[in-house]
Formats: structure tokens, sequence, C-alpha cells
């Protein structure tokens, strides 16, 4: 796997506090990032340091197998990026805004101003003062100052602050669609596990500054807490049939069993046969699965956070 965006052992302290806690992460072509943590966790300090705008205190960060410092000015040619809030020359247009980026990008056709616009949603906004748009709108701005040089490496720190759930899809989409389309290696940062893990390929979760979970998708599916949740007339007596089984149910507040055996969970019917025969029919039987926000929270508990 060509080896995109690389960090080895990168760590950045502010005086006496540590922000960023030796992150080693490598990201391959066409991959899509989820970089998750609450707010102050280190996410933009990693960003910026991946963007050169900082420098770290130690180890280091490549792109394209180049180490990231001030002296290689020819990374950022293939590299757009949306880092916190998206600053824009205030009392200028949205057009007038876009075709500045374009001629510091040394992009000669003027067009590539209109179709980023069209691409971003931005037409019914196209003569309008930047200071004067919405916050999404604003966002969307950023994105298109990201992305109108067509770049190969996109860094974004919290794209969907500010737009609305139908922007949101559109950002979406439009990111999966550059990484599996145009192999375009994304590396994005937010605090919201279930909107990230749609499209992402990789989740890594920093808490305190240091990288406490790094997974596929697909297998982090497997990391989320399973339960089957039982209720009957008679909890109690359900609850000591079920632990002579060797199931060791827990009573949980809303009133049912919970069982987070994997042979129970996997065939709830044999649990149904049994309180049936036993006189003790369910008037609750279901599988339950740990929400991904849910599963976020107990992780960085797990690793010393607090909720």
């Amino acid at each position: 796997m060509d080896k995109i965006i690389q960090t080895e052992n990168l760590s950045k302290n502010f005086k006496k506090v540590r922000a960023v806690n030796s992150i080693s992460i490598s990201i391959g072509k066409g991959e899509i990032y989820g970089f998750l943590g609450l707010n102050g966790a280190g996410k933009t300090t990693t960003i910026r340091m991946l963007l050169g705008m900082i420098r770290p205190t130690s180890g280091a960060a490549y792109l394209n197998g180049k180490r990231v410092s001030a002296g290689n000015p020819e990374l950022w040619e293939n590299v757009g990026n949306l880092v916190e809030i998206p600053y824009s020359y205030p009392d200028l247009t949205v057009y007038e805004n876009l075709d500045i980026i374009r001629r510091l990008r040394f992009i000669k056709d003027r067009n590539t101003v209109n179709e980023i616009i069209e691409k971003l949603g931005l037409y019914p906004y196209y003569n309008i003062i930047a200071k004067n748009l919405s916050l999404g709108n604003a966002q969307r701005l950023g994105l298109a100052k990201a992305l109108i040089h067509n770049p190969q490496i996109l860094i974004l720190d919290e794209p969907a602050n500010g737009l609305d759930p139908a922007g949101i899809v559109e950002i979406r989409e439009m990111l999966q669609d550059l990484a599996i389309n145009k192999g375009v290696t994304i590396f994005i940062s937010s605090h919201i596990l279930g909107e990230v893990s749609r499209f992402a390929t990789r989740i890594g979760i920093i808490h305190e500054g240091e990288l406490i979970l790094e997974s596929g998708v697909s297998e982090m599916e497997k990391l989320r807490k399973k339960s089957l949740n039982v209720r009957t007339h008679n909890l109690d007596g359900t609850k000591a049939l079920l632990e002579n089984k060797g199931y060791n149910p827990i009573k949980a507040e809303g009133g049912f069993l919970q069982i987070q055996n994997t042979e129970a969970i996997l065939n709830p019917e044999n649990i149904a046969s049994f309180l049936v025969n036993s006189g003790l029919p369910p008037d609750l039987l279901v599988v339950e699965e740990e929400d991904l926000e849910s599963f976020f929270l107990r992780v960085i508990s797990i690793k010393g956070g607090v909720i």
C-alpha cells in the first residue's frame, strides 16, 4: 500500500501541556481516514502539524513520502485543506474569493471558479460578500478553496460544521466520489462518529493527545456491544432460570433482563423456546446493538476519559 499520509511518533507540547503524544498513522491512496475525538483531544493540532502550520516537538509527518517542513513548499501543490474556521477575504464576493485562490494556485482556466461554485452549490451566493454568508455557506466556500485545484490529498478539519443535514449528505457523497473514482486520499477530523463511519474506510480515535483506537469500519462493528433483552411477567423467576442455564442475565434499568452471552444473541429463538416451555413466555425479546456514539464514549472512558 502506498503511504500517502504518514506520521511517525508525532508529538506536540505547548509549554508543559502535551497536546499530541507520539501518534503514528499510515493512510493509503484512496482511503478516507476518519480522525475522531472530543473537542480539545488534539485533532486540530495534529492537522496543523500535517500541514506544516506548526512544527512538531518530536516525530515527523510525511505527505507522498516527503517530510513536511517549511523547506518543502512543493508539497502543497497536490494538497487541499480546510482547518477550523474557513477564513476568507470578508469584503470580497464568493466569486472574487475563489478567483484569488485560482490565481494563487496558478490555474489559467478562469472557468475553474464557476465549476467549483456549481459543484459546492454556491451559485445563489455568487455575488454575496463573504462576511455576509451563513456559517454553513462559509464552510462551503472553504471547501471550494480546498478543492479548486483538484488535489490528490484532502485534509479537512470538521468539514460538516454549520451544514444542514442535506448539506452533510452532499459533502459525504462528494468525498466518497473523490476517493472511489479519483483516488483522492482524505483525512477528515470530526467529533461525530455516527456521521464519519458512514463513509470512512478507517477510523482513528484520539483522546487527550493519544491515539487510543484504530480500526477498519467493519472491524469496529465487531467491537460494539450487543445484548439480548428479555422481559417476562416474572423477572426474578426468569433471571433465576437463565442463571441456571449459565446465561448470567443482568437486570437493566428499563425493567428487563440483559444477556450478553454470544450464543443467546445469535440464537434468541432458543431462549424464547426455553422460557415458553418453562411457563414464562417473553413479552420482550430483542437483540440490541450499542449505538456508535455510546461506543465512542465507552472507548474514551475505558482509556481514562471522563463522561
